[in-house]
């Protein structure tokens, strides 16, 4: 009897690409009120670049070897004693934060949200984590309203794509900052774009702009609160300025600390650090009620999530290398289904 193979992509240790290793791991099983997923599609995030530099508050904790993969879309082929709700086959999806970049994993069934039948598993898997993000942000968070105006930082990225995206859809007035050669990007998703390198965001909008959604932290996020009018709002959402600069964990956490004190300031201005991972902590029916609206607008076309390209098992560490060395316009997705490059030349 032939067993199934259960390949896995692992932290041997906490750095480099270099540190990822494929290797076999045991066939997962199902237990009570689980569902065992074959995967599908695994998307690769920015976030996974600080999980394995050790620099992700969230899996602080975590210690080599562990697996990687921060959501997953996936079959489900096992269900665990005391669930009713599925069937085998059923195509389900879940926010897992490490564990999925494998071709088997164990899911809570109260858990995860369903995936329409008639849409592409990696497009899927590509809303789950950036997407949901931008929603959230809009809508939970900064309670945006139509006509505001919202810069978005870092917006030729996932995030910063489907925040345009979707603050267009809300009726909002965008501008993103990104590099030069991304410029075309932004226009084509219906926003005013900045050119951070020549251009001082801060002075685009007179009185400044209603929200401001940061995930790269230049100066502490000093010049984007600047930017903000009276009364207006930040949401710090990364920092990936100090991460390039491989600066260490405490400055950065004593960065998003400040985030709160200025609200002492006068002006009424806010700020906040936003996590996807905590408001799911605090309110887990709204990540599954956000997914499955975006998952409905993918069914009907209504948005379209860039796939940068899907990749192997074997081109994991690669594709690394390209989500720290920036500029991507689309999410790399990890397809298990999919043979290697060597592979396909070598057929």
């Amino acid at each position: 009897m032939m067993v199934q193979r259960n390949r896995v992509v692992q932290v041997s240790r906490f750095g480099d690409p270099e540190r990822l290793e494929v290797v076999d791991a045991p066939l997962p099983t199902a237990g009570p009120g689980e569902v065992r997923v074959r995967v599908l599609a695994s998307s690769l995030n920015y976030t996974e670049v600080l999980i394995r530099r050790h620099l992700y508050p969230q899996t602080m904790r975590l210690r080599p070897p562990f697996v990687l993969g921060y959501d997953v879309v996936g079959a489900i082929d096992q269900l665990g004693k005391g669930v009713h709700d599925f069937q085998i086959g059923d195509r389900v999806a879940d926010m897992t934060v490490v564990g999925s970049n494998a071709d088997y994993r164990t899911l809570r069934a109260s858990n995860v949200a369903r995936v329409p039948v008639d849409v592409d598993a990696a497009e899927a898997a590509a809303l789950i984590l950036s997407w949901t993000t931008a929603h959230q942000l809009l809508h939970r968070a900064a309670k945006v309203q139509r006509g505001q105006r919202v810069l978005v930082h870092g917006a030729a990225g996932a995030v910063g794509q489907a925040l345009l995206v979707l603050g267009g859809l809300a009726g909002l007035e965008l501008w993103g900052t990104v590099r030069r050669e991304h410029m075309t990007l932004v226009q084509d998703l219906g926003a005013t774009p900045i050119d951070y390198q020549h251009e001082d965001f801060t002075r685009v909008v007179p009185g400044g702009f209603d929200v401001i959604v940061d995930g790269v932290g230049e100066d502490g996020y000093r010049r984007s609160y600047a930017a903000l009018k009276p009364g207006g709002l930040l949401c710090a959402i990364g920092f990936s300025a100090s991460v390039q600069a491989q600066r260490r964990m405490l400055p950065i956490l004593m960065e998003i600390a400040r985030l709160y004190l200025w609200r002492l300031l006068p002006g009424g201005k806010r700020a906040r650090f936003y996590s996807v991972s905590a408001m799911r902590a605090r309110h887990p029916a709204w990540f599954k009620e956000d997914l499955e609206q975006l998952f409905e607008l993918l069914a009907t076309g209504a948005i379209r999530p860039r796939i940068a390209e899907r990749i192997s098992f074997e081109e994991v560490a690669d594709a690394h290398r390209r989500l720290e060395a920036g500029g991507l316009e689309g999410k790399l997705v990890l397809c298990p289904d999919l043979s290697s490059r060597r592979s396909q030349r070598a057929a």
